[in-house]
């Protein structure tokens, strides 16, 4: 076994010495390899082996987030051959609809369904599972109230209006915005979960919470003044963002604003990493800015694009903090394999923000024509 993971091993050292890993080092970022076909699985199988094998125990780090901080700064991948795993999915990706019919909502099964305790230790008080926003904040309440107040005043939300949430999880957007000012607000979502829990707590508010797909939604029923998704748009897909994009437009009464609030990259793809997209977010893709505004197009005029995506690494942090603080009280539903798979699912994300290899973006669009006299940016 040796000689046959040994041109790997040297491969896998040299390119780890590329991020300054050491494989048993004494640095947290350091690595310790309990299995030697860990070098094999990763150089085949690229970001799914490593992903896998640490979940199977095969390799170990104190700080797997300096680990991807590193990692993705010295862009290892340039170095790497593109893997089987890699190959099959950008081709699923680019020949088939991955984000429609039932397809559309297994990612509300399989992760936001996952169960509401798991969340309720993760999250912050109001249940908000997005990016923060620390510029004040000194914990993850505030960073997330900030955040959800920061959506409101960017789309001027004022009383008696009507919005609509698009993705609207647990219902945090809408809770906010129908207290502090006093909107009604219609949030659709595809997690069972999240649609019971939202209904449940916000029941007798100016909230309607409904388990429906974005695309069901009737321009001809209902009509709102200010449209709103949060952390939603990452489920779209290429094939279908101009879809989103027809949708949020029919849906706004004339003058009205649409503020998307997603992950995105640098880089335009039609994919997502293979390990994310196999174990946390199936048949997810995050988006470039110019796949964004492409869908855009004569539909909407952007007037503000905001990024604070450095703010997702204190937010990434903080949820890992929680679940590792609530895990013995997990643990009697969650088995350690499980464990292992969301800290590598946290860590991994916060190193990426981190090294500033995804960007969180808020982007204000108005119908049509534009606003008036200038949008007057909101910080």
């Amino acid at each position: 076994m040796a000689a046959v993971n040994g041109p790997f091993e040297r491969a896998g050292r040299a390119l780890l010495e590329r991020a300054d890993v050491e494989v048993g080092g004494e640095r947290p970022w350091d690595i310790q390899v309990h299995d030697e076909r860990l070098y094999r699985r990763v150089l085949t199988q690229g970001t799914l082996g490593l992903g896998d094998a640490y979940m199977d125990g095969w390799w170990a780090c104190d700080a797997l987030d300096q680990f991807f901080d590193r990692v993705q700064r010295a862009e290892l991948s340039r170095y790497v051959r593109v893997t089987p795993p890699a190959l099959v999915g950008r081709a699923v990706n680019a020949l088939v609809n991955l984000q429609r019919g039932a397809r559309a909502l297994l990612v509300g099964e399989r992760h936001y369904d996952l169960g509401n305790d798991l969340y309720e230790a993760m999250l912050d008080e109001r249940m908000t599972y997005s990016c923060g926003y620390w510029r004040d904040a000194k914990d993850l309440d505030e960073a997330q109230e900030a955040k959800l107040d920061l959506a409101c005043r960017k789309l001027g939300i004022d009383a008696g209006m009507r919005v609509l949430d698009i993705g609207c999880g647990w219902g945090s957007f809408a809770a906010l915005a129908a207290e502090r000012y006093k909107a009604a607000v219609t949030g659709v979502t595809v997690s069972r979960e999240q649609a019971a829990y939202a209904q449940e707590r916000y029941k007798g508010w100016p909230i309607d919470v409904r388990l429906e797909d974005y695309r069901d939604l009737d321009a001809a029923r209902e009509r709102f003044d200010r449209v709103v998704s949060i952390g939603m748009f990452e489920h779209v897909g290429h094939r279908n963002h101009r879809r989103f994009m027809e949708v949020a437009h029919a849906m706004l009464d004339e003058g009205g604003l649409l503020l998307l609030h997603t992950i995105g990259r640098d880089r335009s793809s039609v994919g997502i990493d293979p390990w994310i997209a196999r174990h946390i977010f199936p048949n997810s893709a995050l988006p470039s800015m110019a796949q964004i505004t492409r869908a855009a197009e004569d539909l909407f005029v952007v007037e503000d694009v905001h990024n604070f995506g450095h703010d997702y690494d204190p937010t990434l942090m903080a949820w890992h903090a929680n679940v590792e603080r609530a895990w013995d009280e997990l643990s009697d539903r969650y088995e350690e394999r499980f464990h292992r798979m969301w800290r590598y699912y946290l860590l991994s994300c916060a190193g990426s923000f981190r090294a500033r290899k995804l960007q969180l973006w808020q982007i204000v669009l108005s119908k049509d024509r534009g606003v008036d006299g200038g949008y007057e940016p909101v910080r």
